[in-house]
């Protein structure tokens, strides 16, 4: 995935982020979460239909879809630990949501709403951990 600005790498066994920051500093700002995409559309199916339906902000995708990205509130990437994934900050400030896709030839999956927040990293965390599950239990049975 890359995105628009000045350079930063996030490496991880199965992807790789360039996340350029372009944007000013926000009180509204985000940090990026990616996974590989096959992780990352179960997760958005677990987060939108559990028994309590958690706010699915917006979600990237590459052009590729091989990974996907979602937004989550400034200042996760400094705490994120889960395997098999990157969060990337916009030089410690968060990166404004634009109506248009900050991925150069991504797209938006779900495109961000005006009153709809970031996804909360705890329950993205949940959701990413069950997806990963089901995928492994998923490819053990083939």
């Amino acid at each position: 995935m890359e995105i628009s600005g000045s350079v930063t790498q996030a490496t991880t066994a199965q992807h790789r982020l360039h996340q350029e920051a372009s944007a000013p500093p926000t009180p509204d700002g985000c940090d990026l979460v990616t996974v590989p995409a096959r992780q990352g559309l179960e997760a958005v199916d677990i987060l939108r239909r559990a028994a309590a339906p958690a706010e699915v902000g917006p979600v990237l995708h590459d052009g590729a879809c091989d990974t996907l990205g979602f937004l989550v509130p400034p200042g996760t990437a400094a705490g994120w630990d889960m395997p098999g994934s990157a969060c990337t900050e916009t030089n410690g400030r968060g990166l404004r949501i634009p109506a248009e896709p900050p991925v150069r030839g991504g797209a938006w999956l779900l495109p961000p709403a005006e009153d709809a927040p970031v996804t909360d990293p705890t329950v993205l965390r949940a959701a990413l951990g069950e997806a990963a599950r089901l995928i492994e239990a998923a490819d053990g049975c083939r």
